[in-house]
């Protein structure tokens, strides 16, 4: 049997340290896809219960204004995308839940081209996020329970001719894995 120094150097010799996520004071590290802002929504708590702004205008977060919304559900272990719009931006705010969303940004001119970035959605940290025209993003629930969130993208749906594209979630033209046992569409 080798001595315990033995198994400790073996086995941190095959590991990998984590990088640094955050800051000191908490400020994710996460490049973020070009294009893509984030902007945190804090809740109001007092003894009746809570209250959080969903968009103001006057935030100036975003420079295309409030066309449409849409609440939308993503069940436990379910993966809905990938997608891609080219016509508009989708701005997502969490309700309930937790959900990760990815993107993969295949612009030939961004500087994020070809990076997937994660970035989760939770009730602890709420935010609104966009995501930019020509990137293909997937929301993934990473929580137990059902996702609800709103969209507000920056054109009103078009029954006629929809504004969407997609692709399979195990597709091998974005370098990115779901975990096994995902479903996905």
């Amino acid at each position: 049997m080798p001595k315990t120094t033995d198994l400790l150097d073996t086995t941190l010799t095959a590991a990998k340290q984590d990088p640094q996520f955050v800051t000191p004071d908490g400020v994710p590290l996460r490049r973020l896809t070009h294009g893509v802002s984030v902007r945190d929504l804090p809740t109001h708590v007092d003894d009746r219960g809570s209250l959080m702004e969903l968009f103001d205008p006057r935030w100036e977060w975003h420079p295309e204004p409030l066309v449409f919304a849409y609440c939308f559900t993503l069940r436990p272990g379910t993966v809905k995308g990938w997608n891609l719009h080219k016509e508009h931006e989708d701005r997502y705010v969490l309700l309930q839940g937790e959900m990760e969303l990815v993107l993969y940004d295949p612009r030939p001119d961004s500087p994020t081209t070809g990076e997937v970035c994660r970035i989760p959605l939770t009730p602890y940290r709420r935010c609104i996020v966009n995501i930019p025209r020509n990137v293909w993003h997937a929301d993934h629930n990473i929580g137990a329970s059902d996702v609800l969130a709103v969209n507000f993208p920056t054109m009103a749906y078009d029954h006629a001719r929809p504004d969407k594209y997609r692709l399979p979630i195990d597709t091998d033209l974005i370098p990115h894995r779901f975990p096994e046992g995902v479903r996905g569409g």
